[in-house]
């Protein structure tokens, strides 16, 4: 059974050195605690990140959800954004405002993001749960762009491409595909050691489904489980979706517990 999403509240509001503050919110509770890392053009707001901290709160846990740099209730402008920023806004939000070991779970970008999180800070991120993890995807986003895409971004410095999740166009600028490369994780084996989790849609048009096993082969840690869903599409937010993600990262809660 999945449960509604709760109510909204006002943000705590963290601050970066650049001036800019990063939205989040932040729930007490056992650890491992659950940092949830939403996805391009999304927010903490969605309902994986709401859905999932009803359950886990409800179960006790720490839980933070939080927004990156031009993303929902954060400051800045989206198009000021690269992976490098808003994995540093995760670090801030993972070092700042939580304490002790905490799972990632990570949504589509987020996945990527979560991945360089267990890499940067392994005495930190103890467990990894990827939905539809995209790690990478600048390369792809490139290789994928028409002709009229590349010539924005050569001339204007962005392209607004059309979204299928979103009335709002996808803004991809030059300065997040330059960036991309710098964190690139799937160029050789992955060096993260803690229990992850994979969740992806074999109907996904978004990230092609063998990503998941690529992920899962190139990790050198050996508890690796691969969920593929062959229904799934890239959201992976039906109600079947939900309880499989809520299920997964409480059972990787206790795993890690139980090491504690």
């Amino acid at each position: 059974m999945t449960l509604p999403n709760s109510p909204s509240t006002d943000p705590e509001m963290l601050p970066r050195p650049d001036g800019q503050s990063v939205a989040y919110h932040h729930t007490a509770g056992s650890t491992p605690g659950v940092i949830f890392c939403s996805g391009f053009m999304s927010d903490m707001e969605g309902t994986k990140a709401t859905i999932l901290e009803q359950a886990l709160t409800g179960l006790g846990r720490s839980y933070t959800r939080f927004d990156y740099l031009g993303h929902g209730q954060s400051t800045g402008h989206f198009e000021d954004g690269t992976i490098s920023r808003w994995t540093d806004d995760a670090l801030a939000v993972l070092d700042e405002c939580t304490a002790g070991p905490q799972i990632v779970v990570g949504s589509s970008m987020g996945g990527w993001i979560g991945l360089r999180m267990a890499l940067l800070r392994p005495d930190r991120v103890k467990g990894f749960i990827g939905i539809a993890a995209a790690p990478d995807f600048t390369a792809r986003m490139k290789e994928d762009m028409p002709p009229e895409g590349l010539k924005d971004i050569e001339e204007k410095g962005f392209w607004a491409q059309p979204s299928e999740y979103s009335d709002e166009p996808y803004v991809i600028t030059r300065k997040l595909l330059e960036d991309g490369p710098r964190n690139f994780v799937m160029t050789g084996p992955l060096g993260i050691t803690c229990p992850v989790h994979l969740l992806q849609g074999m109907k996904d048009d978004s990230v092609p489904w063998e990503t998941a096993l690529r992920i899962q082969d190139a990790l050198q840690g050996e508890d690796v489980v691969t969920t593929l869903i062959k229904n799934g599409d890239h959201r992976l937010s039906e109600a079947d979706d939900l309880n499989r993600l809520i299920m997964a990262t409480e059972r990787l809660c206790m795993k890690v517990e139980a090491t504690l």
